[in-house]
């Protein structure tokens, strides 16, 4: 009988970086303001917990590699919302953390959180699919000068679709929108049975419908298998709340989603600056 008592655990754990081969880790952040406890602070201890906050948003944006969104949320779902984007998972980890410590004990409660990642579709065009279409479509021959010159335009636009997909600049536009989503694996509609061509074709046709809003809506698709219980986050910005409507109907009845999509909830929010998100919200 083994009478070795077990190896000690050690006691002290690497804390090197944790970043992801390509992309960024995101957060998705929803807080509701805890009104009691809030009024029962002094105006000298509210003045120190705005300044805090205030103070920990703007280390958090000058931190490496890092994004920070602030929000006004819209409907009781939640008060405040934050979107975090940073490349290492300790990073991420402290921020969070940090933010809900901000306002003091127990004023910030999170009712909504989701932990996703920034990455690049499978689905997106490659350059022999492009040509092919060239060639289907425009009658554009293999191997001319026209050909070549309409590849070389699609590798640099490609460049900057993945670079946008994996390390975005987000929008400081004002209406923002979140949700999650997966897609069903039901008896009757397996999006995962399906085989690659026809998911491609598929989501050919989902990103047609998206392309007619360009200019009007900006998308940023992260994933989540893995990570949460939903696939994909997909968070969505806009000038006007109409458009957000707009596109997410329209999707609805595109194949990809009305046959194999299936949604959560959904968060809509503000943009705001810190000194007018204090002042929606009561702070």
């Amino acid at each position: 009988m083994d009478t070795h008592p077990n190896p000690p655990i050690p006691n002290s754990l690497s804390l090197d970086p944790v970043i992801p081969r390509e992309g960024l880790h995101v957060i998705h952040l929803f807080c509701h303001i805890e009104q009691a406890q809030w009024s029962i602070l002094t105006d000298e201890e509210k003045l120190e917990a705005k300044t805090n906050l205030s103070q920990l948003v703007q280390e958090i944006r000058s931190s490496e590699s890092t994004q920070l969104l602030t929000f006004s949320m819209v409907t009781p779902k939640a008060d405040v919302g934050f979107m975090l984007l940073t490349d290492d998972l300790h990073k991420a980890n402290r921020f969070e953390k940090q933010l809900l410590r901000a306002l003091g004990p127990d004023v910030l409660t999170p009712t909504y959180s989701y932990f996703s990642m920034t990455e690049l579709s499978e689905y997106t065009t490659t350059e022999e699919h492009y040509a092919a279409d060239l060639t289907e479509n425009e009658g554009i021959a293999s191997g001319t000068p026209e050909m070549e010159e309409k590849l070389t335009e699609f590798r640099r636009r490609m460049k900057k679709y993945n670079q946008d997909r994996l390390y975005p600049n987000m929008p400081d536009w004002s209406v923002f929108c979140f949700y999650p989503m997966s897609k069903k694996r039901g008896d009757g509609n397996n999006w995962f049975a399906l085989d690659f061509e026809t998911r491609r074709k598929l989501m050919g046709g989902h990103a047609k419908v998206g392309r007619t809003y360009a200019g009007r809506v900006r998308q940023l698709i992260t994933g989540s298998s893995g990570l949460e219980e939903w696939e994909w986050g997909v968070t969505l910005f806009s000038h006007n709340t109409q458009d957000i409507k707009e596109i997410v109907y329209e999707m609805r009845y595109d194949p990809a989603s009305a046959l194999y999509g299936e949604f959560g909830d959904f968060y809509i929010g503000l943009q705001l600056p810190l000194d007018e998100l204090f002042r929606r919200v009561g702070l």
